[in-house]
């Protein structure tokens, strides 16, 4: 561990919280996004993590209202450990050296396993299955959101994107390759069945796979999803877009770095079945209807994005040990996700079968 960094967690941060002078630290693998560090004082177990800056500090009142619904649902989650002073987290200022600002929370630990990918369909199943559970909780949730990602999936605004970044980048290495690419995106786009209007639900957002934890590493306890984490992103949102972006995810068994989508209908069977019963009710007909398209949505959404920022290049992260440039990742992951479009599109006969069947 950074040794810098330790002392700043030791002398600045840890204090603040009502943990022991004694306890231990160690990072935490798995987390892209904010850096974390699992505590350990005695039998107590916490999670620490400094809140990567895309997020204000505001959003601990909707991780904290949202996971004290869960709690009173008899859902498993993690909970905010309030500071001494009782804020939900430390808004660290700089140090007169500049070094050191920052956002910190500190959680309860809840055990259990995480995955990249998806191991079989009796896990995708367990995982439609603790989805819906979630949603069910917060249906009845009265919370005003606060720092909210605008715009996140708002599909026009990354058409016009796309539109507009090739004009402007004739000269990019990339453009031969990117323009005939984003002229079939715009040009599926036309063909985007109308989504059904339905009212925001009280989301998760960010459904990658890892996101949600299991009971153990092997069957049949792999199979056993027991929390939903990271929920920096929890708000309202269209369930077309919630579970369009899980199982545009979950049902790729390529993943986004691959030209070339390998689409997995037992998974998305599973974890639909899953989600039926989970809900605890039956599906409207237009909640069906947005299920049934919303991966069609967010494939071209995504393939859209990451055409345009193959030309822009200020976005998306990218692996430099595997491609040349930025834009050689993003040019990849566009093809991706428009491969996935396409496998979607010719598998909707038999996912509509899927949503009729029962």
């Amino acid at each position: 561990m950074n040794p810098v960094l330790e002392e700043l967690i030791r002398k600045r941060v840890l204090p603040r919280f009502p943990v022991g002078p004694n306890a231990t630290m160690a990072p935490l693998q798995g987390g892209l996004i904010n850096q974390t560090f699992l505590i350990s004082a005695g039998e107590t177990r916490l999670v620490l993590q400094r809140v990567n800056p895309l997020f204000p500090a505001s959003i601990h009142d909707n991780i904290n209202a949202v996971t004290h619904a869960l709690a009173r649902q008899g859902l498993i989650t993690s909970v905010l450990v309030p500071t001494h002073e009782g804020q939900l987290c430390l808004d660290l200022p700089d140090q007169d050296d500049g070094d050191g600002k920052a956002v910190w929370r500190l959680m309860t630990h809840v055990d259990g396993i995480s995955f990249d990918v998806v191991a079989g369909a009796a896990q995708a199943r367990a995982a439609g299955e603790l989805v819906a559970r979630f949603h069910a909780a917060l249906a009845r949730l009265s919370h005003t959101f606060v720092g909210l990602r605008a715009g996140v999936h708002d599909t026009p605004r990354h058409l016009e994107l796309l539109r507009s970044s090739g004009p402007t980048h004739r000269d990019h290495r990339l453009f031969a390759q990117v323009s005939p690419l984003a002229d079939d995106i715009l040009s599926a786009a036309l063909h985007l069945p109308a989504l059904p209007t339905l009212p925001p639900m009280i989301c998760h957002g960010d459904l990658k796979f890892n996101n949600l934890l299991f009971a153990g590493a092997t069957a049949p306890a792999r199979d056993r999803a027991i929390c939903l984490i990271d929920l920096d992103t929890v708000g309202p949102m269209a369930l077309a877009f919630e579970m369009g972006d899980a199982w545009r995810s979950w049902c790729n068994r390529s993943g986004e770095d691959n030209e070339h989508a390998d689409l997995d209908l037992d998974v998305f069977e599973a974890s639909l079945s899953g989600y039926r019963d989970g809900l605890g009710r039956d599906l409207t007909t237009d909640e069906r209807r947005a299920l049934l398209l919303g991966p069609e949505w967010i494939s071209l959404e995504l393939a859209a994005r990451f055409a345009a920022d193959a030309l822009n290049e200020t976005y998306f992260g990218w692996d430099g040990r595997r491609f040349a440039g930025r834009g050689e990742h993003n040019l990849v992951r566009a093809r991706g996700q428009f491969s996935l479009h396409r496998a979607l599109l010719d598998s909707r006969p038999r996912r509509e079968r899927t949503f009729n069947s029962a």
